[in-house]
């Protein structure tokens, strides 16, 4: 409490010399400083951006005050001519801008607010008949909330946790459940999935039951869902045996003698609690099977499939470096691109503590959402989100993303979900799509 006093006495301090720059020339910096040459306003749907032209580079800072509502703009070694402020009228949304020196030799801009904002600042390279630019945004929490709805649905990922209720699935050496951890890290997956914009999860699976296998493809199907992730954590004879792999369906048989037996584990679940047959005789697998071939369903939970394999490899080592293909049954979901992921082996010792890990659970949920992402930035379904744009845009060599997001009056991490970028480093010449607010 008594910190945080200080910290606010500190702040108060620092406007003391507002009235110092009521005298003039009192106001005037060393030679070194930079200087803001003018400011300039426009208002937005959801935000007021307000442009501080410099004659040169200046280290600056932003941090917001409440009760009442303020942001605080400091500016290292910088000035400004006396009244400069007074040119920007009052809105809505600033009702006053007060500026004084702080330190001696910084400045200090504060802007009383009528709503509670989200400050993001920039600085821009000059550019043309523009020189250095400070720009600062002030979104308005209660307008941008509104701002982001939009009639383009969601794409839908139905989330499978493997096994449950009387049938555990795999059990590791400590006695670790294959359909506990499996919840687990479905409900993670859950979570960081719906943090994206424009992607909602499902899942089929919510507590510690059986579920037979057609009944979770009938749940994906009554969501409609685009995507569908089956999670496991199977078992194998050799406890020396480690690693990840994702498998997609195969019309023709397995694509290795291990994916063989690991469709056959999964798919003799149903035969053992009582549910009917998949096997390829029944008329109506054949029938779902030729409409896969026929719709490229299959092509693309490959795709899909190597796209999450990609992020896995950066949280555990992979048991099989490409995506595998095996008749498992809960990827016969007709038009419904489908995924098996075995997370690791739970009957390998050092696998088995990773699976029980709340932190490594974490990491492989944030890997495969980072795979779902960057498959459905390139290939998200008409009419969802993701797959509208307003434009696409060629990266400069100056350019960065907040830089961009400002310019197209878009938010930084719409941009991000939109072109599945999680790395700030941009390469001139990338071309990025532009979202639909």
């Amino acid at each position: 409490m008594e910190g945080n006093r200080r910290n606010f006495l500190k702040s108060l301090a620092g406007l003391s010399s507002l009235a110092v720059a009521a005298v003039p020339g009192l106001s005037s910096a060393s030679a070194k400083n930079a200087q803001i040459q003018d400011i300039r306003l426009s208002k937005n749907k959801s935000y007021v951006r307000l442009v501080f032209d410099m004659d040169k580079l200046a280290d600056h800072s932003i941090f917001s005050l409440h009760k009442p509502e303020r942001v605080v703009l400091d500016i290292k070694n910088a000035s400004m001519p006396h009244g400069m402020v007074d040119q920007v009228q009052a809105n809505s949304l600033i009702r006053s801008i007060r500026s004084g020196v702080r330190n001696g030799h910084d400045l200090r801009v504060v802007f009383d607010l009528s709503n509670n904002v989200t400050p993001r600042s920039f600085i821009l390279a000059p550019s043309g008949k523009s020189g250095h630019r400070l720009v600062l945004d002030l979104h308005d929490k209660k307008l941008t909330t509104k701002a982001k709805t939009s009639n383009k649905r969601d794409v839908i990922i139905a989330i499978d946790a493997g096994h449950g209720g009387k049938d555990p699935g795999a059990t590791g050496r400590a006695g670790t459940h294959e359909k506990r951890v499996t919840l687990q890290i479905a409900k993670r997956l859950e979570k960081t999935i719906n943090q994206q914009r424009g992607m909602q999860a499902i899942l089929v699976r919510k507590n510690d039951r059986y579920m037979r296998l057609r009944d979770r493809i009938q749940k994906a199907r009554e969501h409609h869902a685009d995507m569908m992730i089956s999670l496991h954590a199977d078992s194998f004879p050799d406890p020396r045996a480690r690693g990840s792999s994702i498998y997609a369906l195969s019309v023709d048989g397995a694509s290795s003698e291990t994916a063989r037996m690991m469709a056959e584990k999964e798919n003799a679940a149903d035969l053992l609690f009582g549910d009917v047959n998949l096997a390829v005789e029944d008329q109506m697998v054949k029938e779902v099977l030729f409409d896969l071939s026929l719709t490229g369903t299959i092509e693309s939970s490959l795709d899909i499939g190597s796209e999450i394999l990609t992020q896995i490899k950066t949280v555990n080592r992979v048991h099989k470096k490409k995506v595998q293909q095996a008749g498992f049954a809960v990827l016969k979901a007709p038009n419904i691109p489908s995924i098996l992921i075995e997370t690791a082996f739970i009957s390998n010792p050092r696998e088995e503590k990773n699976l029980r890990s709340a932190s490594h659970q974490q990491k492989v949920a944030k890997a495969i959402t980072r795979g779902v992402n960057k498959y459905f930035s390139r290939k998200a379904p008409p009419g969802t989100w993701l797959a509208e744009s307003q434009l696409e845009y060629r990266i400069n060599e100056n350019d960065n993303l907040a830089s961009i997001a400002s310019r197209h009056k878009v938010s930084e991490s719409d941009l991000r979900t939109r072109n599945a970028l999680y790395a700030d480093n941009l390469i001139a010449g990338q071309v990025i799509k532009i979202p639909v607010g």
